[in-house]
């Protein structure tokens, strides 16, 4: 059997630009899969203050920085998804998207998480038009207008603080009435004159007219009162699902679909790796991500040098 690469790295987020800066430092031979923007996440944040050593940078321009070092050592992208990994003795094939075929020795999977989708009727018809999952993509769309952002993590508050340089006001729909977002983050936006938050609620319909999305019907979780809310533009931040449909019949997921890994980013696959939002984790971050993705990297290339 012809052996193409040393790692095939499926997802280019934080996690997979990081094990292949690792992975081609350390001579192997590296390819990244990517189905849809390198970058992953990193592309529909605006905003980070977070990570190590830069006070405050876009995240299109992380990904950008961190996608051009990924390639300095050699590794190779592959703008193709991921259908199946197969286990054999001694290496794996990748089967893709496109039907090719890949062989490789060692597979680090850093495919993320794809945003839960809003379950109402409609949603599915009117998303891209009067409901997106990317404040970054689509708020110019809604300039001088209203806007409902549904969720009290950190995405949901801080995609409705970069809204609010664009829209007229930003409603934040939360189920309770506290928030899952850090503190600061909190603070400015009870702090913005454009916000308004409104606490232990959910969605129930949207309102269609022309149509167009005109407004979301929302319920109050305690006294089951309906409330319309007129707003041109929804944005669902609702949590997210792991993206590893490719790998359920590996036995190598838990009951959530997320990967079972140990301290080395192993799975119980020798030579399977899993790297960043895609593994069983309490902290989902940049920070965490690149560490996952050093770690599988520096994992993969012990095993195949010794």
């Amino acid at each position: 059997m012809d052996i193409q690469y040393d790692v095939v790295i499926v997802g280019s987020g934080p996690a997979g630009l990081t094990a292949a800066i690792y992975a081609s430092r350390a001579n192997l031979k590296t390819v990244i899969l990517e189905a849809d923007t390198p970058g992953g996440k990193l592309t529909k944040t605006y905003e980070i203050e977070n990570y190590p050593g830069i006070a405050k940078i876009s995240g299109v321009d992380l990904a950008m920085q961190m996608m051009e070092h990924s390639g300095n050592w050699g590794a190779e992208i592959e703008y193709d998804g991921c259908e199946k990994v197969i286990p054999h003795e001694g290496y794996f094939e990748v089967v893709l998207t496109s039907g090719n075929v890949m062989t490789t020795k060692t597979v680090i999977v850093a495919s993320g998480t794809r945003e839960r989708l809003l379950d109402l009727p409609h949603a599915t018809e009117f998303t891209g038009r009067g409901i997106s999952y990317c404040a970054v993509c689509d708020g110019a769309f809604y300039k001088n207008k209203d806007v409902v952002v549904i969720g009290g993590g950190n995405s949901a508050l801080e995609e409705s603080l970069y809204l609010t340089q664009l829209v007229n006001r930003v409603y934040i729909v939360i189920r309770r009435d506290v928030f899952r977002a850090e503190p600061k983050v909190v603070e400015k936006v009870r702090s913005n004159p454009k916000i308004t938050l409104i606490t232990k609620s959910l969605p129930d319909a949207l309102v269609i007219e022309d149509n167009k999305v005109t407004g979301l019907v929302i319920k109050n979780v305690d006294s089951g009162e309906l409330t319309t809310l007129d707003c041109a533009g929804i944005f669902p931040y609702i949590g997210a699902d792991p993206a590893t449909g490719f790998l359920q019949d590996l036995g190598v997921l838990n009951k959530n679909g997320y990967m079972e890994v140990d301290r080395n980013m192993e799975t119980a696959i020798k030579g399977l790796y899993g790297a960043g939002d895609v593994v069983v984790k309490d902290l989902r971050q940049v920070v965490t991500a690149t560490n996952d993705g050093a770690i599988a990297a520096n994992s993969a290339a012990r095993k195949i040098n010794g």
